[in-house]
């Protein structure tokens, strides 16, 4: 056999017993008398020792051994003279009698590590090697137990999962479709679903009652940390429920997550609607681990001479405890070329400091006498040492540049805690947007989000500036600042569908064209419904407090949605594009 033990099982009990491991191998010191090596296999690391005295030969077959070579050994459990605490083995070692080399390997382009000295790129072309390393691995053994967990939960509350097509029909709504051509229908197109949305939707109108899936999903669009062409889902849809049935199921999954994986225990989501996540964080998705809310000092500011607030939409900011003594001048300064960078736009930032001593210091003194920053730090409910910051311009965007001053003071001030959770759901999110350039509402969750009950009538009636107050029956799950997921009650009826396609821009023949079989379903007794979707792997990577899903998918894609190990996209045979009956553009 190749093995008796795992290298991570091995304890002061099993000290006197022969076992076999096998694995790659860590690393090898040569002491001279004494040869260590570490092997390492998924389950952790045990130490081998070989003494030239007892077994020359062994040790010196030993002292070839490269990092990664893949060895089985054989020999006695020991305890060990040098104890290392920090490893779950660190108690013995392996007195080795035979030691077989199952394949020698090149020497690796990084260090398998916990910490390597590989870059990212270099570690995606390798990615087989970077799995080595424990830390990913750990991230994708999460991984497989939270599918399993989130598996329990539902299928224990009735749910059943249900496999949809990956090949389906494209729609003009949401990002761009991946499209794949069909061989045996010349000139006509599948495409990868963004989401299984419609079928689950038809699984209600069948009398499923309540479905799931664990989903891959798929989304051409320009990539990030938090983004990639394709993605998992925990994708629900449930009968016969309100909006608040819903969101009392989900927050029992959620919170069944964080408990079986974590032991945490989150307090009941509160509800916060989308207006005041605008007004107070300039987000739809806070991060509620610290409080600095935005204060608004339009009125307070205006009319005093200082030509910049006189001529702003809105001016507001928020109020930084205990830093106004610690900012120098230098600092400012680098914050307000922080917030300048295209990235975040803003056109400057003004402060006022409330010093220890009672003294007021501020970056618009001349224009605001110390009475009137007095009225300021009021409104923001300033204390000594506090510093007050205010940007100013339209209000749209300087909600969004004051957000990011916000998140990025509670980085500073180490006011994002790691082990702290703080989720809620966001709710009552617009049903519609209007967007100038395209003359036209777009859906601000998808074309089959219903409005809330008390906006229907208003919107089959109403004219196109009520359709711009209509509220959504959606809402959105967000843990730390990040969007877990979202979700909406749909709607269930023909004629409203139908009014909403045709706001959306959509002829009839459109509409008919695109979605027909589901609006004909919802003529054969469509009961009410409503789901939500988990962003799997965002779920992964915020439970372990990380930015990135890349490192809780297996195989990821980078930035320019590239697989670096098997260098996909590429090109195809031309034969393959006569049979699809596609022709590459000329380069000419």
């Amino acid at each position: 056999m190749y093995r008796s033990h795992n290298c991570g099982e091995l304890r002061m009990n099993h000290i006197g017993q022969e076992v076999t491991l096998s694995g790659w191998v860590q690393k090898s010191r040569d002491l001279g008398g004494l040869t260590f090596v570490d092997l390492r296999d998924r389950y952790g690391i045990t130490q081998l020792v070989f003494n030239l005295d007892e077994n020359q030969g062994l040790t010196e077959a030993a002292r070839k051994l490269g990092r990664e070579f893949v060895i089985r050994a054989t020999g006695i459990v020991r305890e060990r003279s040098s104890k290392n605490s920090n490893r779950l083995t660190g108690d013995i070692e392996i007195e080795v009698s035979n030691l077989e080399v199952l394949n020698a390997s090149k020497v690796p382009p990084f260090t398998i590590e916990e910490e390597t000295d590989g870059g990212e790129e270099l570690r995606m072309k390798y990615r087989y090697l970077d799995l080595r390393r424990s830390p990913v691995q750990q991230n994708l053994i999460f991984r497989s137990k939270l599918a399993l967990e989130t598996r329990t939960y539902l299928s224990g509350q009735g749910f059943v999962e249900v496999e949809t097509p990956n090949l389906i029909k494209s729609t003009p709504e949401g990002a761009r479709d991946f499209v794949v051509p069909s061989r045996m229908n010349p000139g006509e197109f599948y495409a990868l679903p963004q989401s299984p949305q419609t079928f689950k939707q038809i699984l209600m109108v069948a009398g499923l009652d309540k479905y799931f899936q664990i989903v891959k999903c798929f989304r051409d669009e320009d990539l990030r940390a938090d983004r990639q062409p394709e993605f998992t889902q925990i994708d629900c849809e449930m009968s016969f429920v309100t909006r608040d049935e819903i969101l009392d199921c989900f927050e029992g999954l959620t919170k069944h997550l964080f408990k079986s994986m974590l032991d945490i225990a989150l307090p009941d989501f509160p509800k916060m609607s989308y207006d005041d996540a605008m007004e107070k964080y300039g987000s739809d998705k806070p991060d509620t681990r610290f409080d600095m809310q935005f204060i608004d000092f339009t009125e307070l500011v205006k009319g005093r001479g200082f030509p910049v607030f006189d001529q702003a939409e809105f001016v507001a900011g928020i109020c930084a405890k205990g830093i106004a003594e610690q900012y120098s001048n230098k600092d400012i300064k680098k914050l307000t070329e922080w917030l300048q960078r295209p990235q975040i736009g803003a056109k400057g930032l003004v402060y006022v400091k409330y010093n220890e001593d009672g003294s007021l210091k501020s970056s618009v003194g001349k224009f605001y006498p110390d009475e009137q920053l007095e009225a300021w730090l009021d409104l923001a409910g300033a204390e000594k040492g506090d510093m007050i910051m205010l940007l100013c311009g339209e209000t749209e965007k300087t909600r969004k540049q004051l957000s990011e001053l916000r998140l990025e003071m509670g980085r500073r001030l180490g006011l994002m805690k790691e082990d702290e959770f703080k989720p809620l759901w966001v709710v009552d999110f617009p049903l519609l947007e209007w967007d100038e350039d395209s003359e036209r509402f777009h859906a601000m969750h998808h074309p089959f989000t219903s409005p809330k009950k008390e906006d229907v009538a208003r919107m089959l009636d109403g004219d196109h500036e009520t359709m711009k107050s209509l509220r959504a029956d959606a809402y959105d799950l967000v843990i730390n600042g990040a969007e877990i997921g979202g979700g909406s009650v749909r709607i269930h009826d023909r004629e409203l569908q139908q009014r909403n396609f045709d706001l959306l821009g959509f002829t009839r023949e459109e509409a008919e064209q695109q979605f027909g079989f589901l609006m004909g379903a919802f003529e054969y007794g469509a009961p009410p419904h409503g789901g939500i979707a988990f962003g799997f792997d965002r779920l992964n990577a915020v439970m372990n407090g990380q930015s990135s899903i890349r490192d809780f998918i297996a195989f990821p894609k980078n930035t320019s949605g590239r697989d670096m190990m098997i260098d996909a996209p590429s090109k195809v045979d031309t034969a393959q594009l006569d049979e699809l009956a596609l022709q590459l553009k000329s380069s000419e």
